[in-house]
């Protein structure tokens, strides 16, 4: 069985979208390639990486099953095609860029009024690199495609040679936490303040982080002063990062700051038909209008109810009708309220806010504490179904009226005051859409 052959094998194993966009496009190439190297050639970087990263073992297990043999996977651009013999390790190009998803284009992005302004401005800082708005911080709940952007972006200009560097918050602060132990902050720098386009998702991950804080807050300035272009996404605004120096908060705001909303109805339905024409799913209009006025704002959640639906529907033979629907999205809404625990709150309010999870359930009657833990009340007796009595015990509060004061309290705060109400409201989005992607 030839390395073409074995790649066929795995259409039975990914989905056809999925096959069409990467697999197919790849050929093995059998004189570059050697008993321990298989070597692939693939049009384009995006490919490349993608394979790499993603499907590398699945093919490495195939050759074990066929061939007995466990090769190293090389997966080489045609334009490199020529360099493949002569180099030692034909991959290690591919190695120093960056590692995006090629499925999140301009192309594939479902524009509508809520995500409009921050398509715009992707689209012109891609063409024009820091001449327009430097830096870029585009913000919105989870699930509305910010990282969608952010690839889009490093898609688009990597097919202009610039150099790249897309990471979250949390690689970021890994690998300063790795450089750091290992005495190697040469090589950190190297690589971050060397690049044309910095892509950082998820920076109110570096709130209450002072280290990491201070060695962005040099990166930033190195890559500004030298014209080169910083895009961030949060899911909140700068001014409401805890835990975020002033200084940084500052540089954040120099240039653009956008707010990714929610997708109205129109845009939720051209969502689902296009994930629907990507993964060759068929589904009646009817179910599509259904499903949009029926399932939250998460982007994730709603691809994940319409595969869900698919395999269902493959099972047991029928097509995928209204009923299956109704039924699949009722399950998912029950489990998820059914399996948000108070650990779970606690564990998003503490995150945001601050704060240790065992402070709240201490003693403590400092004010912070104290609105960290009524925040916790307000939250539980909204999505869960815990007694008064089950929350003191939880809580180490005295009994169930200390819980009912609390209660009134916060339920007083958000009727007046507004940015109460929209922080409360976006940490029970929080938790909700985290329990929905376990789901899912």
């Amino acid at each position: 069985m030839s390395g073409n052959d074995i790649l066929k094998q795995l259409k039975d194993e990914i989905t056809p979208y999925e096959y069409n966009t990467y697999i197919s496009r790849m050929k093995y190439d059998e004189n570059a390639s050697k008993s321990d190297l298989a070597v692939f050639v693939v049009p384009n970087i995006y490919i490349a990486n993608w394979v790499k990263t993603r499907y590398s073992d699945k093919i490495i297990h195939l050759f074990e099953i066929y061939q007995k043999i466990k090769p190293e996977i090389s997966i080489i651009v045609e334009s490199q095609k020529r360099d493949v013999k002569s180099s030692k390790n034909p991959a290690s190009k591919l190695q120093t860029q960056a590692i995006l998803n090629p499925s999140y284009t301009f192309d594939t992005f479902v524009i509508g009024e809520s995500n409009r302004l921050c398509y715009e401005i992707a689209q012109q800082i891609s063409q024009k690199q820091a001449k327009i708005y430097n830096p870029v911080l585009i913000y919105g709940g989870t699930g509305l495609g910010k990282t969608h952007i952010l690839n889009a972006i490093g898609n688009s200009v990597l097919e202009k040679n610039k150099v790249v560097i897309y990471v979250t918050a949390e690689q970021f602060l890994n690998d300063f936490t790795t450089r750091l132990k290992n005495n190697t902050m040469d090589r950190f720098r190297d690589k971050y303040r060397n690049c044309d386009y910095l892509l950082i998702d998820d920076v109110q991950f570096f709130g209450g982080k002072e280290l990491v804080q201070q060695e962005f807050f040099h990166t930033f300035n190195e890559l500004h002063s030298n014209n080169k272009q910083i895009v961030m996404t949060s899911d909140k605004s700068p001014k409401q990062i805890l835990g975020l120096e002033e200084r940084l908060k500052s540089r954040f705001e120099w240039g653009m700051t956008a707010d990714i909303q929610p997708p109205e109805l129109e845009t939720k339905i051209a969502i689902i038909i296009q994930k629907c024409q990507l993964n060759q799913i068929k589904i009646d209009r009817e179910i599509i209008n259904y499903i949009a006025s029926n399932i939250n704002d998460n982007i994730r959640q709603i691809e994940g109810i319409i595969l869900k639906l698919n395999a269902q529907a493959s099972i047991i033979g029928q097509d995928i009708s209204l009923t299956m629907a109704k039924n699949a999205i009722k399950d998912i809404q029950k489990e998820n309220l059914e399996n948000i625990t108070l650990e779970n709150i606690i564990k998003i309010v503490s995150k945001e806010l601050n704060i240790k999870p065992s402070e709240i359930k201490s003693k403590s009657r400092n004010k912070t504490t104290a609105n960290a833990r009524r925040i916790v009340i307000y939250l539980a007796k909204t999505l869960t179904p815990n007694s008064m009595q089950a929350l003191a015990q939880f809580l180490n509060m005295k009994d169930h009226s200390s819980v009912s004061k609390a209660m009134k309290m916060i339920t007083t705060e958000i009727n007046e005051n507004i940015n109460i109400k929209a922080m409360i409201e976006e940490m029970k989005n929080k938790i909700q859409s985290e329990q929905n992607n376990k789901a899912l």
